[in-house]
């Protein structure tokens, strides 16, 4: 069996010892912000998630790139001519083209390159809940799956990873129309928070409205309770748009109802920020039925 190289791309947010622990490769994803592009590193040595939030606080916006098909070419080609194959695991087709760009670049690679595997899975998934995929598929691979026994793994699982969020401003779902702008402004003046989660096709689906911040934290813990299992929830992974101290107040929650659970924290990255904000707080987790 030939040793293959699992790579994913930054809106994982992983952190960098993270990365190392599970030795994969993660692909920088671009943002602008002032007419200059930067990379969403995962060392952060472009612009750290602190100081890209506080420019959005002051009120500078941020437009974000896919990973095109140039630039996944000119990354997988030396890793094929080392001898390694590729599975790569793409952020959701459902909100980012970048999955089609690698599909077209892996076909270009199939041909160039006959006697190596490049597999393309679209994970469905953004921010750590891809990383959490990506965790579970690093575990499959240490047991012995081979590349298309993990394609095929992936593709039966992905959609029992539930992603369940909320935001802590209307607004910057409106800009990117998840809601419409007449339900961001009477949303604000009421505090009301959505709490959305992440469909079968990889989109973002707003499933309730609740009033206040602390119930709208308090919402995610009660879907995890709702459609997870102790057996299942033995690893979470918790996002936050710079709001640390709310995302140890789900984490602690989490913990108390699933006693034993590894909880992961790490705060979303530009890329993923620049449409969902900042107060922006996401749960991660394996479930029987995604919502």
């Amino acid at each position: 069996m030939s040793e293959y190289r699992i790579i994913s791309d930054s809106n994982c947010d992983f952190t960098p010892a993270m990365i190392q622990e599970l030795g994969v490769q993660i692909i920088p994803m671009e943002f602008v912000m002032n007419g200059k592009v930067y990379h969403n590193y995962p060392d952060e040595h472009d612009m750290s998630a602190k100081e890209f939030y506080r420019r959005i606080r002051a009120g500078e916006t941020c437009t974000t790139n896919q990973i095109n098909t140039a630039t996944f070419l000119d990354l997988f080609a030396p890793i094929l001519e080392g001898g390694e194959d590729i599975f790569y695991m793409a952020f959701s087709s459902g909100l980012s083209g970048t999955y089609n760009s690698a599909c077209m670049a892996a076909q270009e690679l199939r041909a160039r390159y006959p006697e190596r595997e490049v597999v393309v899975v679209d994970t469905l998934a953004a921010s750590m809940g891809e990383a959490l995929l990506v965790y579970y598929a690093v575990q499959q691979k240490r047991a012995g799956l081979s590349i298309h026994e993990l394609e095929k793994w992936v593709e039966d699982n992905r959609n029992h990873l539930a992603h369940w969020f909320t935001v802590d401003d209307l607004n910057h779902l409106k800009r990117g129309g998840r809601v419409s702008g007449t339900a961001a402004f009477f949303g604000t003046m009421l505090g009301i928070k959505p709490v959305l989660h992440v469909d079968d096709e990889g989109h973002l689906i707003p499933m309730e409205k609740v009033r206040g911040r602390r119930q709208s934290l308090d919402a995610l813990v009660k879907h995890m309770s709702t459609t997870a299992k102790l057996e299942n929830a033995k690893t979470v992974f918790i996002s936050h748009g710079d709001c640390q101290e709310d995302a140890e107040y789900v984490a602690d929650q989490v913990r108390e109802k699933f006693p034993g659970t590894k909880v992961y924290i790490n705060m979303i990255g530009p890329v993923i920020g620049a449409h969902s904000g900042p107060g922006t707080m996401a749960l991660f987790f394996m479930a029987e039925n995604k919502y």
